[in-house]
């Protein structure tokens, strides 16, 4: 590890390319698909369709990560989502673009982040020595957060500017770079053990569970996160609407919302990586939780007046999500062996994307039936309560005392 600053830099350039390519990606359809059908439905669909594959698949691909080669993983991983979107790209160029193709582009992209994301995850306490993974999980917040600010900017210039078929091609450009990036540096993978049983897919699943529900502190700090995910994923799908609807915004209303999100997590990720904190990890999840919640709720009172104001709480949730990811990532990474990291984060985005489904699906009706502004209220004030709860939690208070 003595080089692990080298490293760490080399692979963080390839990664802020491909980020932001693909937050420009991102956001460059969901505005098309807001300006062009202004439906929660179908913002709640593409949502479920960039995020199924990585519930079903989760638990598998966790314990394929911990068994294959973790650079070549992540490698071909990146190619395969770039893939994904050169076929966007030519259905655009085509003309023969249906909402109906788009899902379906979305759910094959999603199943090259289900083995990326958690492979780079694992991949970190094997870099770098421990004392550094709050900092590195600061910076790497810090690079999704530029993704964050310039992507949503980017992606409203691009598709004012530009055909979607080009806009579409950046993630491709952005995989091949950091595709060279992982090749240029060595990712070691987690020791085999000599008297290792033979692979068993289902006996090694067994195992990453295994790692969260023997820990009951760990076990009910997933039983909150899974709570306080079913009402943050329906808000983040009803964003957009918030800001045409309520607020009569455009495309340029709905980029600086973004941007206020992204510059909120680059504060935070600054700031956790250039500050040694001293706070318990656990501490700052619940705590985050509670400034999280706040920013939804009073969101949902402003007038339809208070962009600006919205503007502000938006920076406020960045930063909760930033500081709340960082202390999650860093827990995980120090608490549970390497060797099992890939399977527990994979189990972990699975068993959070269940109840975001759930959710979802129920964005439509929220719109209609009961409001945007209201949804915003009922969550973030949710949302509080949970921060507040677990606090008390006596399984939950002793991690705190670690």
């Amino acid at each position: 590890m003595s080089n692990w600053k080298k490293v760490f830099a080399i692979i963080w350039t390839g990664q802020l390319f491909s980020t932001l390519s693909s937050a420009i990606v991102g956001y460059a359809v969901v505005f098309w698909l807001s300006m062009e059908t202004k439906s929660a439905e179908v913002l709640a669909l593409a949502t479920i369709a960039a995020l199924l594959p990585q519930l079903l698949i989760g638990p598998f691909s966790g314990v394929l990560i911990d068994r294959w080669n973790r650079r070549r993983t992540m490698i071909v991983a990146d190619v395969f989502i770039a893939v994904c979107s050169a076929i966007m790209g030519v259905l655009f160029l085509m003309g023969n673009v249906e909402i109906g193709y788009i899902y379906a582009l979305l759910v094959l992209r999603s199943l090259g982040s289900a083995f990326h994301v958690p492979a780079m995850h694992a991949s970190v306490p094997l870099l770098a020595p421990e004392s550094e993974l709050m900092r590195i999980a600061g910076i790497n917040q810090v690079i999704q957060s530029v993704s964050t600010i310039a992507g949503p900017a980017l992606a409203a210039l691009l598709i004012s500017v530009f055909d979607m078929t080009y806009v579409l091609f950046f993630d491709v450009i952005g995989a091949l770079i950091a595709s060279v990036s992982l090749l240029l540096v060595h990712i070691p993978n987690p020791e085999k053990k000599a008297d290792a049983p033979a692979p068993d897919i289902f006996r090694e699943m067994k195992e990453g569970l295994h790692e969260i529900y023997s820990r009951s502190g760990l076990l009910w700090l997933f039983v909150f996160i899974i709570l306080a995910t079913f009402f943050i994923m329906p808000i983040a799908a009803l964003f957009p609407l918030m800001t045409i609807n309520h607020f009569s915004g455009g495309t340029y209303e709905m980029s600086m919302i973004e941007v206020a999100w992204g510059v909120g997590m680059l504060t935070g990720g600054a700031f956790m990586g250039i500050k040694k904190l001293k706070i318990n990890e656990i501490v700052l999840i619940n705590a985050m939780y509670i400034l999280l919640g706040l920013t939804f709720a009073f969101t949902g009172i402003l007038p339809v007046s208070g962009f600006w104001i919205f503007i502000v709480l938006t920076f406020f949730g960045g930063v909760s999500m930033a500081i709340y990811s960082a202390a999650f990532m860093v827990y995980m990474q120090t608490n549970i062996d390497p060797a099992a990291l890939g399977r527990v984060f994979s189990i972990y985005g699975s068993v959070t994307l269940l109840p975001s489904m759930i959710g979802l699906l129920q964005t439509g009706y929220i719109a209609d039936r009961i409001g945007v502004p209201n949804a915003f209220i009922i969550s973030g004030v949710m949302i509080v309560v949970l921060g507040i709860v677990s606090f008390f939690v006596p399984a939950i208070k002793q991690l705190t005392n670690k």
